[in-house]
């Protein structure tokens, strides 16, 4: 006889991989319950996890991780690996020159240094580098050693409170709007070389971070207002570009420690990027004025 349903069900199915239907398992997640595949499990402490509850239980870490003020992670590593760096290769960089010109003094005799410091008519002329070359060359000991002194100073604690990346960048652009302000406002055939132009953009950004920490802002501007009449006084410093790396630094920091707090990660980097191209924009109209 029959039942009026059909023929008797037979033995209950085994159950399937909830991502691979086509695959009978006898295994399951210990943390959801779940049948799974050995392909879609993954080691626990306590038995094995799926690739489902691994990839939420990630996203949920990557939510609550501890962020900087510019939205990038923070580190526990505490130690100022790109500050240190830019430091050696700025070190490294005159030392090649003293060698190159036999004397600590007047390194600026290396070739190395003609070819590489900023002039603003060779830059129209299509030797973009020295854009970037120039803010690590300098003249003489005093300049490195005072330039090397304010970097350290500046840039261990910004690295920290900004993060690696976005102190790379911040350091990077402030150089490269120092040296735009001198071509685009230089005198086209005045050589200048330094690293004081980003430096100038870390003083600047410092006074952004501390007003965005509500922090006291006061040794900050005076730090740069003393700064700022030095280049008006001493012969020789490069007013323009001091002044470029300020309002340069100023800019990015204010684009990467403002803004919304779940846009400000990816909205501050590519407003970054958009300085950069404002930047680059104006090298190539003043190019075409120069060789026009």
């Amino acid at each position: 006889m029959t039942a009026p349903g059909g023929p008797t069900a037979g033995p209950e199915a085994s159950p399937v991989c909830v991502r691979h239907p086509d695959r009978p398992t006898a295994l399951a997640c210990t943390r959801c319950g779940r049948p799974a595949c050995p392909d879609c499990l993954r080691p626990a402490p306590v038995g094995a996890h799926c690739v489902d509850c691994i990839a939420e239980a990630n996203r949920a870490a990557a939510a609550t991780r501890p962020r900087t003020v510019a939205g990038g992670p923070a580190r526990t590593d505490a130690r100022p690996v790109v500050t240190t760096t830019l430091i050696a290769v700025n070190l490294v960089v005159f030392v090649l020159t003293a060698l190159s010109a036999g004397s600590v003094w007047t390194n600026y005799a290396s070739p190395w240094v003609e070819a590489t410091w900023l002039v603003p008519a060779d830059v129209a002329a299509g030797q973009w580098w020295r854009l970037v070359t120039a803010g690590f060359l300098h003249i003489g000991p005093l300049h490195v050693a005072v330039n090397m002194f304010a970097l350290w100073v500046l840039g261990r604690d910004l690295e920290l409170v900004l993060g690696r990346l976005r102190f790379s960048l911040l350091y990077g652009v402030s150089l490269l709007g120092s040296s735009v302000a001198v071509v685009l406002l230089g005198e086209p055939f005045r050589p200048v070389a330094g690293a004081s132009g980003a430096v100038f953009g870390l003083m600047g950004a410092l006074l952004v971070v501390l007003r965005r920490l509500r922090m006291n802002q006061g040794p900050a501007l005076l730090t740069i207002g003393i700064n700022v009449v030095l280049s008006f006084t001493i012969p020789g410093l490069s007013l323009l570009g001091h002044l470029g790396g300020l309002v340069t630094g100023v800019l990015v920091a204010v684009v990467l420690v403002h803004g919304p707090a779940r846009s400000r990660p990816a909205a501050g980097l590519l407003a970054v990027g958009g300085i950069v191209v404002v930047l680059v924009v104006l090298v190539v109209v003043r190019s075409l004025a120069l060789v026009g």
